[in-house]
């Protein structure tokens, strides 16, 4: 018997057809199945109206012989009471589905791809369309395109993330949008590797309508990307991420330093991430850059890449470590700071801190410092 400690789950919007559906029954008169509506209220905290709406659906049924050989069945495949629990309150007619003729497939299918156990367990409480979705017509040619485009991703984990991130990636026909929306990204420009990270990245483009991606093309092109250059496809990521008014937003943290709107499009380019990036954090690097390392305009829009890094964690405690070495005059040869951020922390450390014998602990002082600030003052993290 399930565990009365229940999972909160808020249902993802794909899911919500599947409880509207029982919940659609309330507007004709109902006849609960009083076996089905305790059982659902007692096991699995649903609302009064859900258990109705679902009990009178399986009105028919006499026992709970079925929802108890499900809940045996996915238990004994790795899952646990609550993410059965949250399965069912998604997706309530997995309980009454067969096990040998409808759950079973799946999962053993999921399971010859290398997901099970907690995985599993993971991929079915964030997907669980893949339980009723069909194996044949659906699941598994889906899953079929996608190892296709996914490049050297062995054991799944690519997939796995797919799988959970995009709900309905694999629980449609591929001929509905999937197939179209690959080929529409290939006349773009958009083959092999970079294919396989825009999937990665933001699966969820590959089954929106043909019009939604045409119009975040053209955004993206209207940001000064060509389809020729390796970068259009990290710009369709952050513009297929970020509303317009959004995008505006931070054009005018920029606008705010005195940074054009065609500076601001250069820069989008260089870093297309700057894009998904804060406000906080933009106007706080921007100002760090120009008004503390005294960089020209110009320069930071040349560099713009440098505006991704934390300021706490990396910009700052560099910053620190060159004054000291300044400071001292330890170097005849003033390090170029855009140089040195872009380094490995291990460069960095070799080539500015260990070097100097010295001087290690009070370079070390410097660098650390700030860290250690940073990290304790959880509630200011700018990253």
């Amino acid at each position: 018997m399930l565990s009365r400690k229940v999972l909160i789950f808020a249902p993802k919007p794909s899911l919500l057809r599947f409880v509207s559906s029982f919940s659609s029954l309330a507007k004709t008169p109902q006849t609960p199945n009083p076996i089905i509506q305790d059982y659902l209220l007692k096991h699995f905290s649903f609302n009064e109206k859900q258990a109705l709406a679902v009990s009178s659906r399986y009105a028919h049924l006499k026992s709970l012989e079925k929802p108890h050989s499900v809940v045996r069945f996915l238990k004994a495949a790795g899952l646990s009471d609550s993410e059965i629990q949250s399965t069912a309150r998604s997706v309530p007619q997995i309980l009454f589905s067969s096990v040998d003729k409808v759950i079973k497939p799946k999962v053993e299918f999921f399971q010859g791809l290398g997901i099970s156990g907690p995985c599993l367990g993971k991929l079915i409480v964030l997907n669980p369309l893949v339980l009723v979705a069909s194996l044949e017509n659906k699941l598994v040619p889906c899953v079929a395109i996608l190892r296709r485009i996914l490049i050297n991703d062995r054991n799944c984990e690519d997939l796995f993330k797919i799988l959970c991130r995009c709900n309905q990636i694999v629980c449609r026909d591929p001929n509905s949008l999937l197939l179209p929306n690959i080929a529409f990204f290939e006349s773009c420009g958009i083959v092999g590797s970079q294919l396989a990270m825009l999937l990665r990245r933001h699966p969820m483009l590959f089954v929106k309508e043909e019009s939604f991606l045409k119009s975040i093309v053209s955004k993206t092109l209207s940001f000064g990307f060509t389809v020729e250059s390796r970068m259009f496809v990290h710009g369709l990521v952050s513009a297929g991420t970020m509303s317009d008014d959004k995008v505006e937003e931070k054009v005018q943290v920029f606008k705010s330093f005195g940074i054009s709107k065609e500076e601001c499009c250069q820069m989008f380019v260089v870093a297309p991430s700057l894009m998904r990036t804060s406000e906080r954090k933009l106007r706080l690097a921007i100002d760090f850059f120009l008004n503390t390392v005294k960089f020209e305009r110009e320069e930071l829009v040349r560099r713009a890449v440098l505006l991704i890094y934390s300021l706490e964690e990396r910009v700052i405690p560099r910053y620190m470590v060159t004054e000291v070495i300044k400071s001292k005059r330890l170097l005849k040869k003033e390090p170029k700071f855009s140089s040195l951020v872009l380094l490995t922390d291990e460069e960095f450390e070799q080539k500015y801190i260990f070097r100097f014998k010295d001087n290690v602990e009070e370079l070390l002082t410097a660098y650390r410092a700030h860290l250690l600030t940073s990290s304790s003052d959880e509630g200011k993290d700018l990253v």
